[in-house]
């Protein structure tokens, strides 16, 4: 995990996560992103599951996914991955799926 500075872990807040929910045995990854007009619209979970980014804040709520916290801006909110420093994990950096 990247080092906490000045309440800032690199560029965002410490505590931009409002959850860091724990998953279950049978918690599923994110393998794609479903994009729509450029954002973020909802994702493709490890089993071809396809969801928006409602469902998905949900089921991650409910530990059915794996490697995601929840976070909110502007009062929505948004699955981001874990700030540990390593951009290759990232979700915005995760290929653009099918969609709905």
């Amino acid at each position: 995990m990247r080092q906490e500075k000045n309440g800032r872990i690199g560029n965002l807040p410490a505590n931009i996560n409002i959850m860091n929910p724990v998953p279950n045995k049978d918690a599923k990854s994110i393998k794609g992103l479903v994009r729509k007009n450029g954002k973020i619209a909802g994702y493709e979970l490890s089993d071809g599951t396809m969801l928006t980014k409602r469902e998905g804040v949900a089921l991650a709520k409910q530990g059915g996914i794996r490697g995601v916290a929840i976070a909110s801006r502007n009062g929505n909110e948004y699955l981001r991955s874990f700030p540990d420093g390593d951009e290759s994990n990232n979700l915005g950096d995760l290929p653009t799926a099918g969609t709905f």
